[in-house]
Parts: C-alpha cells; structure tokens; sequence
C-alpha cells in the first residue's frame, strides 16, 4: 500500500488511502465534533490497554487478509466481511453517512441505502486487492476521553508504503466488548467527511435519498480503473 489514493464519491471529491477509506466506509459513525476529538489526540497520555488490544488484534487481522498472496480473491472476501464486522459496529455507520436525513428516511429505503452503500464499498476493496503486499500495523498508545470512549493512536508501515502513517482509533465499550467508531487520517476524520459527502449529494437532490441510492449502485458496477 503506498500513498496511491482515490477519488471519494461526490462533489466534494477528495483523496484519502485506501485502506483507511475502506474502514470508515464500511465501519465507522462518529460522535461528537471532531475537533474536540483530534485536540485529545495530540494531547494524550496513557490510555486503556484493552482498547488498545482490540485495535491492534482488529485493524492487524484486516491488514493480513488483504496481503494474504495465498488467498484468492474470493476467499478474501469471504474473510474481509467478517473482519470488518468484528471490528466495528457496521449498522452505526450505515445510520451516520446519512446524516439528518437518517431520521425521515422510509424503511425499505434504509434498506436499499444499506445494501446499495456496502456493496460500493466492497467493489472499492475488490479494485484494489492488488495494492497490498505485507503492511503492519502497531499500537503507539492510547487516550480515555471519558470511561468507555477511547482514542487509540497506531502506525501503519511496511509494504509498499514508503513511510510509516499515523492512524488514529475511535472506539466505544468496556472490557472485552469494544468497537470502532471512527478513524482519523492525516487529520481528518473520515466517517464525519463521508457524512458530509453523502449529505451534500442529498442536500443538492433535493432531499431525495434515492439520488445517493442510485449513485451509490452505479459506482458499484463500475470496473477498476488501472493505477498502475
């Protein structure tokens, strides 16, 4: 995985990793301002082991499904999913992404919405399965925002990536039930930047959620495009 970006969906395209961008589309919701959350970043000291255990085993097991060359990629799949599902609350994120207007959307268009977001994630992961080849991922401590709320700071490195990047972990819970719920790159925090996204595609639709269904759906049939 090197700095090779992507375009983000909407107008306010943007360009992030991939990686990271796969977590919080899949993955994340966020809580509260972001600002106050990156302040806690830069400031922290000492944290919550467990928390920290959970990133490290959660976001590693990702990591190695993705530069698992031995795995087809089907079989990747297949395991990614469930990787994903473990380490975040799924459900969450695909509430958050649509901002205000999670609370007047129909039923079944939740339900479309839902369907029609992870499959445009899962073809972004598909398209560039290529991309890894053996990054790592390693805790560098950690911040209790308040009991239950923790910031957990790691770098990736290794691979195809010419220098380590910092990656910061949202995640809510206790004990042994943790999960993540945002994640912060090159200080940005990702969930809360495709909320935006999403809802300005609405915002310029009118309001209608089926305009971002439809987008949704059509860049999920839309094949890879070479970055080689």
């Amino acid at each position: 995985m090197t700095s090779s970006d992507f375009s983000t969906f909407g107008r306010g395209a943007r360009r992030r990793d991939f990686y990271l961008r796969i977590v919080a589309i899949l993955a994340v919701a966020a809580f509260g301002r972001p600002g106050t959350a990156m302040a806690d970043v830069t400031a922290a000291r000492g944290g919550d082991s467990r928390a920290e255990q959970f990133v490290q085993a959660g976001a590693q097991r990702i990591l190695s499904i993705l530069a698992d060359q031995g795995l087809s990629p089907a079989q990747k799949t297949a395991k990614f999913r469930p990787a994903i599902d473990d380490l975040a609350d799924v459900p969450k994120i695909t509430n958050f992404v649509l901002g205000k207007y999670a609370r007047t959307i129909a039923p079944d268009q939740r339900r479309q919405f839902s369907t029609a977001f992870r499959a445009y994630a899962e073809t972004a992961y598909k398209n560039r399965l290529d991309d890894y080849r053996g990054e790592t991922l390693k805790v560098t401590g950690s911040v209790v925002r308040k009991p239950g709320d923790v910031i957990v700071n790691t770098l990736v490195s290794g691979g195809q990536m010419a220098r380590p990047a910092a990656v910061a972990w949202r995640v809510l819970g206790s004990g042994g039930a943790w999960k993540v719920v945002d994640v912060q790159f090159k200080g940005v925090w990702l969930a809360i930047t495709q909320q935006q996204d999403f809802v300005s595609t609405m915002d310029n639709a009118g309001g209608d959620v089926e305009v971002l269904i439809a987008q949704l759906q059509r860049d999920a049939q839309r094949p890879a495009v070479s970055q080689r």
